[in-house]
């Protein structure tokens, strides 16, 4: 029977990963640590901790101060059920597999067993509330109870004026600020479910992989007017290249068809100054709405006593272009979209420091894998993070590797190479980008064509080709 690479990678790991794990002795699983597993969608760097004073995210900084900030942290695909599926399973997106923000790792990985899966495998008690993967329903397997979700949609306006009728194709606004208290927004009431079920683990003799995926800063921007008065107007800037790079082919013009899906957002053509204050002042309410949210996360955590026992890890599934470009989406290779805020704090693990070096989401899982003690299974694509937990300066890896529909790219310390193909991405080459980030960190001007990078690129080309075939691959131990 003819089988696809992505089918025989699924039968492989089914039969030797999940032999290792059903192997694995859960009988010192008391004594391992807890793991407190924060999601947050479309959230980009932006915060006080990563250099913008402006923010208020006094939560946030105190993660990075009790643990390890990543600097240099990309998705390997800037969509949420794409970015979040091939996280959960340590494998690269491909053009065949994790391909969208519908991509359900339960279908495009069958048979590969997930991170939390592997927890649960080793007698830890595995929930998932909110915004985990995209789908609820998606690797159900891995949970000791159903995922859970508060019936309020994330799609919700606290001001009736602003929902969409029953049948109306157009969303509502792009946001919304209003003077109501954070438990009538869904992310508090998911929370306060996180929070109980936090108490009700640790007084349990099973460690426990409590994972809570918030939605903001995810559209709508919707939060508290509270919220928005931590950014008068005035005080928010505009970026200063929101034009296309200079000299790129326009196969990598993107379009952000989600944003004009919204009412008040022009469907087609740029927004104005106005809008575009508008918009990045609500992001930034939402980022610090979920700040607050976090503080109370970290702030159970001690009060139960558990906190020097547990490893808590914050990402965010891809970052988010506020104007960057022209554009208002993920949904590209360019570093804004594919940066990410990683935190990592774990026992043993001093805090206070900054890792400079690159690393990507695939890592996840191993990391988690070593500072919890189990045995990684065969399939995955990353590479544990513990020794730079140890060292932050320690030597990692040399380029990161992200793709998003027909693009993919590679990303190096000092370089970015982005190519365009057919056939979302396995086809002919329809367009090449280069940006030497040293020199050009905001990428503005492609030199993909200027003869003196001629070498560069031959060098990153050949990386971007070896790694779509790697990502094929099923890496042993």
């Amino acid at each position: 029977m003819h089988r696809t690479m992505g089918q025989l990678v699924a039968v492989v790991c089914l039969a030797v990963s999940l032999g290792l794990l059903l192997a694995a002795s859960a009988g010192n699983a008391a004594e391992r640590p807890n793991v407190l597993f924060i999601a947050v969608d479309d959230l980009r760097p932006e915060m006080e901790c990563y250099g913008l004073p402006k923010m208020v995210t006094p939560n946030l900084n105190r993660l990075a101060a009790n643990g390890v900030r990543f600097d240099r942290a990309y998705c390997n695909i800037a969509v949420c059920g794409a970015s979040r599926a091939s996280l959960m399973t340590g494998l690269r997106p491909t053009p065949s597999r994790f391909t969208s923000y519908l991509t359900r790792a339960d279908k495009d990985a069958r048979g590969v067993p997930s991170l939390p899966f592997v927890f649960k495998q080793n007698g830890y008690t595995t929930i998932s509330n909110g915004k985990v993967y995209h789908h609820n329903d998606d690797d159900a397997r891995a949970w000791s109870e159903p995922a859970w979700r508060p019936e309020r949609s994330s799609l919700w306006w606290a001001k009736p004026e602003n929902r969409p009728a029953a049948g109306d194709k157009e969303r509502g606004p792009a946001f919304e600020s209003a003077d109501v208290p954070d438990s009538e927004y869904p992310d508090h009431m998911l929370c306060d479910k996180s929070l109980a079920d936090m108490r009700r683990l640790a007084e349990g003799e099973a460690p426990f992989f409590l994972a809570c995926g918030f939605w903001r800063p995810h559209l709508p921007f919707v939060a508290p007017q509270k919220y928005w008065d931590l950014y008068p107007e005035a005080t928010v800037d505009l970026p200063d290249n929101m034009y296309f790079p200079r000299d790129l082919s326009n196969s990598f013009a993107y379009t952000w068809g989600e944003m004009r899906s919204y009412r008040g957002i022009p469907k087609q053509g740029a927004v104005d100054k106005a809008l575009a204050r508008d918009l990045i002042r609500g992001y930034h309410a939402c980022v610090s709405f979920i700040d607050v949210q976090v503080g109370r996360l970290l702030d159970e955590l001690e009060q139960l006593g558990i906190a020097e026992n547990t490893i808590v890890v914050l990402w965010g599934d891809h970052g988010w272009q506020l104007g960057e470009h022209g554009f208002w989406c993920k949904h590209t290779n360019f570093e804004v979209a594919t940066r990410t805020p990683l935190f990592i704090v774990a026992p043993g693990v001093e805090g206070n420091r900054v890792c400079r070096r690159i690393v990507e989401y695939v890592d996840i899982y191993p990391t988690l894998c070593d500072l919890a003690q189990l045995d990684h299974p065969v399939h995955l694509h990353g590479k544990s993070m513990r020794p730079l937990l140890e060292n932050v300066e320690t030597a990692f890896k040399e380029a990161v590797f992200t793709r998003h529909g027909g693009g993919d790219s590679v990303r190096t310390p000092d370089y970015r190479y982005m190519e365009m193909r057919t056939r979302n991405g396995a086809g002919d080459l329809k367009g090449a980008g280069l940006f030497d980030l040293t020199k050009d960190p905001d990428e503005n001007q492609d030199v993909s064509n200027d003869p003196q990078y001629a070498p560069i690129r031959e060098q990153l080309e050949k990386a971007l080709a070896d790694s779509r075939e790697q990502a094929n691959v099923v890496v042993s131990k």
